[in-house]
This record gives structure tokens, sequence and C-alpha cells, in this order.
């Protein structure tokens, strides 16, 4: 489980909760209760998102909220040690020896692009398959992220509506001044409700998908130009130090974590 996520969410909780406490004690939390506001807000941002997306996407949004908390299980100096052990195998046997190879690997997208090398693909052609795919999963990826974006907009739009409904009703007795301040609280229950949606759930939750999803992206581009290098018949040093090009110096695998490809 990704902590950082969980330990985000639960501390920015405690600290509104905290908030609300030390303000007006236990008593205090429940003012920021009222179930009209919260069928207006949430009720209306995500029934509303549901009006923007099919309602396969509305469930696939959904259920991507775990995502948020799954660690992305890219490891890339170690995906680059492995390339290199390809070349490596590449230039001793030939690109056919890859074929085995292919077998003992787990990530399914570097198997696709080995394959192709071993059925002797044009470079280009396996070029274009690759980026295809990459492309694709790019799409999906940004779907799930842009109906965290998509409710995140509509949970303040939402909260704004609800604030104006009870504002409405309240002008519309004022007849006993000594209602108004209770009444004008709950109307801005549902602004509070909106944002809370948008800043404590939503943005966390697109930033976090945007962040994995760069982080996979950027493993698979490597994994490109490290197949297509390997075809090309490059020197697997070359290869190596082409790929550890696209890690900051820090990230870099060692001279002996990156396999010390023979010259």
């Amino acid at each position: 489980m990704d902590i950082a996520s969980l330990l985000g969410l639960v501390v920015c909780f405690v600290l509104v909760l905290f908030g609300i406490i030390s303000s007006d004690g236990i008593k205090g939390i429940w003012y920021f209760i009222d179930p009209a506001s919260m069928l207006i807000t949430f009720g209306g941002s995500f029934f509303a998102t549901m009006a923007s997306v099919s309602l396969a996407n509305f469930v696939g949004g959904i259920k991507s909220m775990a995502l948020m908390f799954k660690p992305v299980n890219v490891n890339i100096p170690e995906m680059i040690t492995k390339i290199i052990e390809l070349s490596n195998v590449a230039r001793k046997e030939g690109l056919l020896s890859l074929e085995e190879a292919a077998g003992n690997l787990e990530d399914e997208f570097m198997k696709k692009g080995i394959m192709l090398i071993v059925d002797g693909t044009d470079p280009e052609l396996v070029r274009g398959i690759l980026e295809t795919e990459l492309n694709s999963i790019d799409g999906r990826h940004k779907l799930r992220s842009g109906f965290w974006d998509t409710l995140g907009a509509m949970g303040p739009a939402w909260g704004m509506i609800g604030t104006l409904v009870g504002l409405v009703c309240m002008l519309q007795n004022m007849s006993d001044p000594t209602t108004l301040g209770p009444k004008m609280g709950v109307a801005l229950i549902t602004t509070f409700y909106g944002s809370m949606l948008a800043n404590w759930i939503c943005t966390p939750a697109s930033n976090k998908l945007q962040a994995n999803n760069a982080i996979e992206m950027q493993s698979k581009e490597i994994m490109i130009e490290g197949l297509l290098s390997i075809q090309a018949g490059e020197n697997p040093r070359v290869i190596e130090e082409k790929l550890k090009s696209f890690l900051s110096p820090k990230e870099r695998p060692s001279q002996d974590e990156g396999g010390g490809g023979e010259a």
C-alpha cells in the first residue's frame, strides 16, 4: 500500500476535525452534519459526473480510487539492468536467442516487443506498434484521472448550488431573526462539503493517478528505446548509457548494477 496517500488523507481529515473541535468542542461536529446538504452536494456532484461520462467509465472511475493506494510496481534501474542483460544475450547468440529469454519476463509490454524483434519485424513497425500501445495505455489512465478532475470541479459547483438554495429558503423566512444564524450556517455547509470533496478526495486522487501514469509511461519509453537499440545491434555499453540518460544521476544504476555491458 502507498502509505503517503493514506497518511495524507487521514491527516487532512484529522486537521479539519481538530479545527472544528478546538473551536466549539465535540458538539461542534454536529454543526457540520446536514443530510439535505449532503444529498445536494454529493448527490449532485456524482450524478452530474455520471451524466458527463458513460456508465462503464463512471464505475471504472469510482473503482480507480483504489489505485491511489497501490504503489507503482516499476523499478526502472532494475529494468535497465534487464535490458542490458538481454542485449548481451543478443550480441553473443543472436536475436533469435531472445525468444527463450522472453518466456521468463513478467512485463507483457517488454515481452511483446521482444517477440516482434524475434519475428524479424521492421524496426519502424516495432516502434509504431509499441508506441500505439503506449498511447492506448496513456489514454486509459488519463480517462481515470480525468474522472476525478471532473468530479472535483462538480463538488464546489454543487456546493454553491446548495448554498444558494439554503439562502433563498432563509430569505423567505426572515420573520424570526433568531433563526437567521443557524439557517445561514446550514446554507454554507454545502460549500464546505463541496470544497472537501474537491480538495480532500478528488484533487489528490487525480494527482496521484497522473504521477503513477508518468512513471509507467517513462518506463515503457525506456523499454522501447532499449529494445530498438538491441534490434539495431548497438553495443551494450552504449545502450546502457542511452537508457541511463532517462534518469536523474542519483537514480542511475552503478556500473556493477547495470550489468557492465560487454564491449
